[in-house]
């Protein structure tokens, strides 16, 4: 194989890889809007990765999930304030710093996240369910490596 025709396999791999992922993107909104709807009826995508955010932090400031999600903090100042009017998070001084406060989920606010996740997990499980242990551990490093820019 050429240099040229290695370049070009490359490229045709990429570009059904970047195929792919736009296929899974489609179905992770879908299944992100399907969660929202079942933790909170109305609840709209981006609060949902808000508060799935923070649930994963287990407790964050405003200030660092706004540069968690790359996101204007009046946005996500909104979508906080929806979310602890639902009772989904709660806040409390931050200890290192007074001025600022710590959000993290209630267990009311866990129950139906683990609640509303439920369907898609018992999907996901079953579709992974003819992959071997060492296939799915293969696929979330190389995603991780993806994810963060380094080689795997």
């Amino acid at each position: 194989m050429t240099d040229i025709e290695s370049r070009e396999a490359r490229a045709d791999a990429v570009r059904a890889l970047e195929s792919e992922f736009g296929e899974l993107i489609s179905r992770m909104r879908r299944v992100l809007a399907d969660n929202a709807q079942r933790v909170s009826p109305g609840m709209l995508p981006g609060a949902y990765k808000v508060f799935t955010t923070i649930v994963r932090r287990e407790s964050i400031t405003l200030s660092a999930l706004a540069e968690s999600l790359v996101a204007d903090k009046g946005q996500i100042s909104r979508a906080v304030r929806e979310l602890e009017g639902l009772g989904l998070i709660t806040r409390t001084p931050d200890p290192e710093d007074g001025r600022s406060s710590l959000l993290s989920p209630t267990p009311e606010g866990l129950e139906r996240l683990d609640a509303a996740r439920a369907p898609q997990e018992s999907l996901l499980l079953e579709t992974l369910d003819a992959w071997s242990v060492e296939e799915i551990r293969n696929l979330t490093r190389l995603l991780h490596a993806l994810t963060t820019g380094e080689t795997p």
